[in-house]
């Protein structure tokens, strides 16, 4: 079990697990999960982690089929810049792996921004803490369990 999963399981709130032989030469995470379990890429999330300043990182949740438009980050948290962080850096802070990293049960817990585009789906699917395995659940429920603001931050 990851800690991700132990969120949603200590939380108790609905959700299923779904599982998926990853392949490490497929070049988008999240498309590779969306295309392996079948999904629409509006309900698969992708989970970025973006430096806003030095040693100041942010969660960025947004569908995969979408780009972070890292000016409307930036503006969302009330900073004056956005960029995406180093893989080592979101590696620490999160205790993840890029290709794995989840929103839910991170090492540090960040401040997290969820795309307003999120909350039109019924059901939507982030990492599971590791590549190969997507948690299911409602949106207003990972929003209450990562703390995050919502703001239109994909285009």
């Amino acid at each position: 079990m990851t800690p991700a999963v132990a969120v949603v399981r200590q939380a108790c709130v609905w959700y299923t697990l779904h599982e998926y032989r990853h392949d490490p030469a497929h070049d988008s995470y999240g498309a590779e999960a969306a295309e392996a379990l079948g999904l629409d890429p509006a309900s698969v999330i992708k989970t970025l982690v973006a430096e806003t300043g030095p040693s100041r990182l942010v969660v960025a949740m947004l569908p995969v089929a979408r780009q972070l438009d890292f000016k409307a980050l930036a503006e969302a948290i009330g900073a004056k810049r956005a960029g995406l962080a180093d893989a080592a850096a979101a590696e620490r802070a999160t205790g993840y792996v890029v290709g794995g990293i989840s929103p839910l049960g991170q090492r540090r817990r960040l401040a997290a921004v969820v795309d307003a585009a999120v909350l039109a789906r019924e059901v939507v699917y982030v990492s599971g803490g590791r590549r190969g395995l997507e948690i299911a659940l409602r949106p207003a429920d990972l929003v209450q369990l990562t703390g995050a603001s919502v703001a239109s931050i994909g285009r």
